[in-house]
């Protein structure tokens, strides 16, 4: 009995030994590093986020991972005869608080029969800077019209792996939950356009609720984009007709594009909606709109109106901007600060950062619908100095688009195509506002490593915000 205890005290001591420093010693060393999936290698992480579970893409019988701080022993240790590597979220967690600022490995291994193989560190950064703790976006199956009702707008808890619905189109007798829309990333102040019998814009502002119809000229149109003025009191939006264009042939079987789209405000307050010939009319197509922080400056996309039988590949969206008063609500002359179209290309989704220096945009061949054009890629434009610059350190060669900043404006997410090509996910990047440079970007972590592949839905417009949607049933009336 005495030996027995003795036994099993020491598989719980070596047990405990390798959680923490663990002494493997391996049989041989490989100097390159494993590949792992999702790829988290070489990536700025905050130093609040869930743990970035991962799989070893290596055939073996035996998987193990060491992370701790680089020049110190493992603070975690996880073994498994799967190559799925399950990060504890309790020791991840204390890491974290440990390294911010830091570089952190992950050191793994792989055995084969009974020997192990040790591949070199993977080396990631731990940000002192945290990141908001929640991401809300839209999920949906692409080519979402045949399945109406496996649609909604969720939020995730981005340091853990929490999830829930802010609202699905089941609860609202198969309305469409739409475009949602959050000033300076706080749930307590934003919006929701629900399509079908019944909808309209909610909005939610000082605890209290309110649908309203959001129109002008065209009643055949409907609200498509929106930005809240940094007051809260005004709500710029977009009124757009997005037929989708079905092609026989060619890489693009599927479009959506503007044939008709103009701006006005909404005054919350008072419920007044205007608009001005400046950016409403037949002369232009305006969309995109995004208040400058101090709230004295709208940007939006603007181009040559549609003709009936156009070729699609001929509309091109440059960037725009124009003084506005909140107090008098005059606006200035419209003005060209970024031409797209002069190089046969087209700007969509203008997104200005939290301290009005940098707008970030998406840049593709032509329409505005960037999330269909696997050409799209994220640029951006300091304000400051009118550089424009390509984000070579976060573009793939699919799909980038759908971006939002966080609060403080060093991180940002984005939809991005690029594991398959076919489904839209949310990557983090981190951003240095000194000097506008990103991280590499990384896929929101989930729990289970192989999620993105099992997952058949597509991320819309992910946004930040600081605190979950707690009244959801405002958006129920």
């Amino acid at each position: 009995m005495k030996r027995f205890r003795i036994i099993v005290l020491y598989i719980i001591a070596s047990v405990l030994l390798l959680s923490c420093t663990s002494k493997l010693i391996p049989d041989k060393t490989e100097d390159r590093q494993v590949n792992i999936f999702p790829d988290y290698t070489g990536v700025i992480f905050p130093c609040n986020i869930a743990p970035p579970n991962f799989a070893i893409e290596e055939t073996g019988d035996g998987y193990m991972v060491e992370i701790g701080e680089v020049g110190k022993d493992a603070a975690i240790a996880y073994e498994s005869s799967k190559p799925a590597m399950y990060i504890p979220q309790k020791k991840w967690k204390n890491l974290l608080n440990e390294v911010k600022g830091k570089n952190i490995y992950f050191r793994t291994y792989v055995k084969t029969g009974n020997r192990w193989t040790q591949y070199s560190d993977i080396v990631n950064t731990i940000s002192p800077e945290p990141i908001d703790e929640y991401l809300a976006y839209r999920i949906f199956y692409p080519g979402y019209s045949v399945l109406w009702g496996e649609m909604g707008i969720y939020q995730r808890n981005l340091t853990s792996y929490h999830e829930d619905a802010i609202l699905e189109n089941q609860s609202i007798n198969n309305g469409c939950a739409n475009c949602h829309s959050f000033k300076h990333n706080s749930p307590d102040v934003m919006l929701m356009h629900i399509r079908g019998a019944g909808g309209g814009t909610i909005i939610l502002k000082d605890g209290k609720s309110s649908k309203v119809s959001l129109s002008i000229n065209d009643i055949n149109s409907r609200v498509a984009y929106v930005s809240w003025h940094p007051t809260g009191k005004y709500i710029a939006f977009s009124i757009n007709q997005i037929p989708q264009f079905y092609h026989l042939t060619g890489k693009k079987p599927i479009e959506v594009a503007d044939t008709k789209s103009d701006l006005a405000f909404y005054d919350s307050d008072t419920g007044e909606i205007f608009t001005d010939s400046k950016i409403s009319g037949d002369e232009f197509m305006e969309t995109f709109p995004n208040w400058s922080p101090d709230g004295k400056t709208l940007y939006f996309c603007r181009t040559n109106p549609y003709v009936e039988g156009m070729f699609l590949d001929s509309i091109h969206y440059d960037l725009y901007k124009i003084s506005f008063d909140p107090i008098t609500k005059k606006i200035g002359e419209p003005v060209c600060i970024y031409n797209a179209s002069e190089n046969k290309k087209s700007v969509s989704f203008p997104r200005i950062s939290p301290d009005g220096r940098y707008m970030m945009f998406t840049l593709l061949d032509y329409g505005n619908f960037s999330i269909w054009h696997p050409e799209s890629d994220l640029y951006i434009l300091d304000l400051k100095t009118d550089e424009v610059r390509c984000l070579e350190e976060v573009n793939s060669d699919n799909v980038d688009s759908f971006h939002n900043w966080s609060s403080t404006g060093q991180w940002f997410v984005f939809s991005s195509k690029r594991m398959d090509g076919l489904f839209a996910r949310p990557y983090i990047a981190a951003f240095d506002p000194a000097t506008g440079k990103p991280g590499k970007a990384f896929v929101m972590p989930q729990k289970d490593p192989y999620f993105y592949t099992k997952f058949a839905k597509t991320y819309n417009v992910p946004d930040f915000i600081i605190e979950p949607v707690k009244n959801k049933r405002a958006f129920l009336q």
